[in-house]
């Protein structure tokens, strides 16, 4: 176990880490259960594009927390469903009593391009990344606001906010957890509930084949638990942000905006003759609520 006088720790804190059976959400867990935290190992024990199920993955990790002197319990639970998230919640209020910090990590992948992706493809995939985040928030959040403290860490992806072939319902899903985040932060400031978003790059099993050999050994799993696990810890200060992570580097990734072109009878003539001003941003800012950019409309309707 780590010191306890480590700065970002989480002793007395719990904290569910939904996908934890492998990957990313198994190295999360184990390094904040070495940190002190009362882990929800929690995992379907499904395969990468979300069919079967298996306890093995979550009772594995659980087993590993504990032979290292950590507290873990497992759970199998979907997190596609409302029941599902509610029962997720369930497992950590009847060990531990409480939920701090809840990352949400579960995902599938069905790939495929876009003329070709069927519904069920599309469904599924919003199902477990964008409403199982919701899923497994909303009870958490409540307990939080009682609490006046939580953190959530939300796993977006770089396929979400850049795009990636043949992602379009991985894309889609993964900047709406952007857009849910924004709120969370929004209506949990008041309350020290402080909510981001991370856009990981590592070599999974769900990525392996992306990466490829070579290149995946640059993105280590290892190198992006530091950037979760400071965002789950009291000790975090930021809030409603995005952080790309992969291969040891860590940076934030904004959604800027500026004055740029303002003319109230604007024709489309207009718009072409001014499409270059419109679109480099000079002076960017980054609005973290809507009052934020009608601030910069106000200013731009000022100048003229």
């Amino acid at each position: 176990m780590m010191n306890k006088l480590s700065k970002v720790n989480f002793e007395n804190k719990v904290v569910i880490i939904t996908g934890a059976g492998n990957g990313l959400g198994k190295a999360y867990a184990l390094d904040l259960a070495n940190r002190g935290a009362k882990v929800v190992v929690n995992d379907l024990g499904g395969s990468v594009d979300g069919s079967g199920s298996a306890n093995t993955p979550a009772d594995d990790v659980v087993e590993e927390i504990k032979k290292n002197g950590g507290e873990a319990e497992a759970n199998y639970s979907s997190v596609s469903t409302k029941e599902g998230g509610d029962a997720i919640i369930s497992t950590a209020m009847d060990a531990y009593g409480t939920v701090d910090a809840v990352v949400n990590n579960a995902g599938i992948l069905k790939d495929k391009s876009f003329v070709k992706m069927t519904e069920d493809d599309f469904s599924a995939v919003i199902d477990v990344h964008l409403k199982g985040a919701f899923y497994v928030s909303q009870p958490a959040f409540k307990i939080m606001k009682e609490n006046s403290y939580g953190r959530i860490v939300n796993i977006a992806s770089p396929s979400g906010l850049f795009g990636n072939f043949g992602q379009a319902n991985y894309g889609a899903a993964k900047m709406g957890i952007v857009g849910l985040t924004n709120v969370l932060a929004i209506e949990g400031a008041k309350y020290n509930i402080k909510v981001n978003v991370i856009a990981p790059n590592a070599t999974t099993r769900m990525t392996e084949a992306i990466f490829g050999e070579e290149m995946g050994k640059m993105f280590k799993v290892e190198q992006v638990v530091p950037m979760v696990a400071y965002l789950a810890s009291e000790v975090c200060e930021p809030t409603h942000e995005i952080f790309s992570v992969g291969a040891g580097r860590f940076a934030r990734v904004g959604i800027s905006t500026h004055i740029g072109y303002f003319n109230p009878d604007a024709t489309a003539e207009d718009i072409d003759s001014n499409i270059e001003k419109i679109r480099l941003i000079e002076n960017g800012t980054f609005p973290m609520n809507n009052e934020d950019e009608f601030a910069i409309i106000q200013q731009a309707i000022q100048r003229n």
